[in-house]
C-alpha cells in the first residue's frame, strides 16, 4: 500500500492508498473533533457524506477543501460499488462521514464498508463522537450491558410488536427517535414495558440546549408534554432493562386469575401490570387465553 505521511501536531499520520476511512464527526458542538479526523479529512482524495451542503459547513469551519460526494440511503448501492472500483483502479482513498456522529450507526455506509472489505481494501476507523454512547454515559442507567435498537418502526402496530419483543430484555435499551414521534413512542413503551420502568430522554446532545429528562415511563410522557421544547432537536431514548428476576409465568397467571375473578378485564390487566411490572399488551393477551369469556 502507498503510505503518505501527514503531520498532526508533533505526530506523523500515515494516509494509506487505496483505503476507506470511517470518520466520526461532531454530533453538535463543532469543537468535538480530533486532530486525526481533521488531518484525514484534509488529506484523502474525496469525502463521501449524506448531505454535501450540511457537511460543507463543518469542512469550511476547519478550512478543509477536499471534494465531496453524496452517499445516502437512496444511492448507496450504486455509489459504493462505483467508489470501491475507483479506489482500486486509481489507488485513491476516501473518507466516509455522516451528518453527525459515527457513520453506519443508524446512518448509511454499511454497503460501502462491506464492498471495500470484499474487494480487499483496508477499512480504517477514525473514532469520535457517537450519540448513543454519549447519552448512555450521562443517563444514570446501567452501562455494563446495553442493546442499541436504533429507530423504531413509525407505524403504531409494528412499533408495539417490536417493543413487546423487548419487554423481557434485561440490558439497558437505547433508541433514536424523531421529535414528532417522541410522545407516542414513550406512551407505547409504557404499555409494553410497564409504567414503573425507569427511562431517560436526552435531546440536543453537546448543543446549547442539551436537556435530560429522567422519570419512570408512567411519568415521563407528562413531563415531556409539559415542555414545548422536548419535541425539538435530536433525541435519544434510554430505558432500563427488565429485572433479572422476572416473574414466573405461573405467578403471572395466578395474579391474572385472581383479579379477573373479582373485576373486569381492563382493570385486572391494569392492576396486574402495576403488580408485576410487565407490559399491558402482553398481559391482556394472556388474560384472553386464561379467561376468554371474562368481561
Amino acid at each position: 500500500m502507498d503510505i503518505e505521511p501527514v503531520s498532526v501536531g508533533v505526530e506523523t499520520l500515515s494516509i494509506e492508498r487505496p483505503a476507506v476511512y470511517v470518520v466520526a464527526t461532531p454530533i453538535g458542538n463543532l469543537a468535538d473533533i480530533g486532530a486525526r479526523a481533521i488531518a484525514v479529512l484534509g488529506n484523502v482524495d474525496r469525502i463521501l457524506c449524506e448531505d454535501t451542503r450540511h457537511s460543507r459547513r463543518l469542512l469550511d469551519h476547519y478550512a478543509i477543501d477536499t471534494p465531496l460526494s453524496a452517499l445516502h440511503e437512496h444511492n448507496e448501492r450504486g455509489v459504493a460499488a462505483q467508489f470501491v472500483e475507483r479506489l482500486r483502479e486509481r489507488r485513491e482513498c476516501c473518507a466516509l462521514i455522516s451528518d453527525a456522529g459515527t457513520p453506519l450507526i443508524s446512518d448509511p455506509g454499511y454497503v460501502l464498508v462491506a464492498n471495500a472489505i470484499a474487494a480487499g481494501l483496508p477499512v480504517i476507523s477514525v473514532p469520535g463522537p457517537c450519540a448513543l454512547v454519549a447519552a448512555l454515559a450521562i443517563s444514570g442507567l446501567p452501562t455494563d450491558r446495553f442493546a442499541f435498537e436504533g429507530f423504531l418502526p413509525s407505524a403504531a402496530g409494528t412499533r408495539a410488536t417490536r417493543l413487546e419483543a423487548l419487554a423481557r430484555e434485561s440490558r439497558t435499551l437505547v433508541f433514536y427517535e424523531a421529535p414528532h414521534r417522541l410522545l407516542a413512542t414513550v406512551a407505547a413503551m409504557a404499555e409494553a414495558f410497564g409504567t414503573g420502568r425507569d427511562a431517560v430522554v436526552v435531546r440536543e446532545l453537546s448543543k446549547r440546549f442539551e436537556t435530560v429528562y429522567r422519570a419512570p415511563l408512567g411519568e415521563l410522557g407528562d413531563r415531556l408534554a409539559a415542555d414545548p421544547n422536548a419535541t425539538r432537536g435530536e433525541i435519544v431514548i434510554l430505558v432500563a432493562g427488565a429485572p433479572e428476576r422476572a416473574f414466573e409465568q405461573h405467578t403471572v397467571d395466578r395474579t391474572l386469575e385472581i383479579l379477573l375473578a373479582d373485576t373486569d378485564r381492563k382493570t385486572a390487566v391494569r392492576l396486574a401490570a402495576a403488580l408485576t411490572g410487565l407490559g399491558r399488551n402482553a398481559l391482556y393477551r394472556r388474560s384472553l387465553e386464561l379467561r376468554p369469556d371474562s368481561d
